[in-house]
């Protein structure tokens, strides 16, 4: 193998090309720019489909955004988005930085320091306002 292009960007770059030649406004999309697109649910509406309205004898959405918080830190960096996202709608649901802080360290038991780390930076951004484009 004497090539030394790292298959993984060769398709990634592939992957970008397409999309500029479909839609020249892609080149310059980030996956921050999808954050932007998804409003923050308030917290009625997050109780009425992911907490006591989906199941009333269930878990609330507070406890189901925590629970995938964890999750998503066990993925690592490759949830960027969907861990700001999710710490932004915890907020709204009434989690304290305290719980959220918990949860992302809880995780670091399955999913190691290093995603422990990156989960707490982003969430950090969010709480400290600083994840808004």
């Amino acid at each position: 193998m004497t090539d030394p292009t790292n298959p993984f960007e060769a398709m990634m770059k592939m992957g970008q090309e397409m999309a500029k030649s479909m839609n020249p406004a892609l080149e310059a999309f980030t996956p921050k720019g999808f954050e932007n697109m998804m409003p923050t649910m308030s917290a009625d509406m997050m109780e009425q489909f992911m907490g006591k309205g989906l199941s009333p004898e269930g878990l609330d959405a507070k406890t189901r955004l925590l629970l995938t918080l964890t999750g998503l830190t066990i993925q690592g960096a490759q949830a960027e988005s969907q861990i700001r996202i999710t710490v932004r709608h915890l907020v709204e649901a009434g989690a304290t930085k305290q719980e959220i802080a918990e949860t992302i360290a809880q995780a670091a038991m399955f999913g190691g320091v290093p995603a422990m780390s990156k989960a707490m930076e982003l969430a950090t951004e969010v709480l400290d306002g600083e994840g808004k484009d």
